[in-house]
């Protein structure tokens, strides 16, 4: 396992354009990848995840659900077809950051990672002074009819809950399923995007190049009550 783990490495390192250099063993009862990157990037390419205008719309370049199969697998519940769905998923670079980088018109910018989908997105909005609206049924998921399966199974990771009981204060009150989904710990999940209207299309049109099929999950409005709102 171990060898397989540092192949995938060099393997990751290798598409992605960047030399290994170094490193150390652990031992450890799971694999675990991690990296020190170090690098420059120039200013103008610099995208933060403050910054999003109301009326831009928002996207996300990666399925949610890793939380929810990785919690089925380890209860020994995961159908072998839906573990290559996910691992398919981890092991996608986003290098798609870069392009997105030299979008003039990429207003804001984030990982989606151990918060949840709503939980970068909440920081999205404080850090932007805006709210915003998600459509669940728009948001992308890993397989929509086994992600609800294992979630009836009981398959939810105890990071969501912990999620919901830190930012669900700032969420306007959602259905269960749509907390079990949205507040799903990612890991290495996907670049949720704000992108001002007037350019969606020719966002749209970059990333179809791309070979990415996104579609608009969600809306930054003006900053109201709630930071976020989960619509059907």
């Amino acid at each position: 396992m171990a060898n397989q783990v540092v192949e995938g490495g060099r393997k990751a390192c290798l598409e992605a354009g960047i030399p290994l250099a170094g490193g150390h063993s652990i031992d450890n009862p799971e694999p675990i990848f991690g990296l020190a990157v170090t690098g420059k990037v120039r200013l103008e390419h610099l995208k933060k995840n403050g910054g999003a205008r109301a009326g831009s719309y928002l996207f996300l370049t990666k399925p949610l659900g890793v939380g929810i199969f990785s919690t089925a697998q380890k209860k020994g519940l995961l159908d072998p077809a839906h573990a290559a769905l996910s691992r398919r998923s981890m092991l996608h670079l986003n290098k798609e950051g870069v392009l997105f980088g030299q979008l003039p018109y990429v207003e804001a910018m984030t990982d989606v990672t151990g918060f949840g989908l709503l939980g970068h997105l909440v920081e999205l909005c404080e850090a932007s002074g805006t709210s915003a609206v998600v459509h669940l049924n728009e948001t992308p998921l890993l397989d929509a009819q086994a992600v609800a399966h294992y979630a009836e199974l009981g398959c939810i990771p105890g990071g969501t809950h912990r999620n919901w009981e830190s930012y669900g204060h700032k969420v306007a009150a959602i259905p269960k399923r749509a907390k079990e989904i949205l507040c799903d710990p990612q890991t290495s999940g996907g670049l949720l995007v704000a992108i001002s209207e007037a350019h969606v299309a020719a966002f749209l049109e970059r990333t179809a190049k791309e070979g990415l099929d996104l579609k608009p999950i969600g809306r930054v409005e003006e900053r109201n009550e709630f930071l976020v709102r989960v619509e059907a």
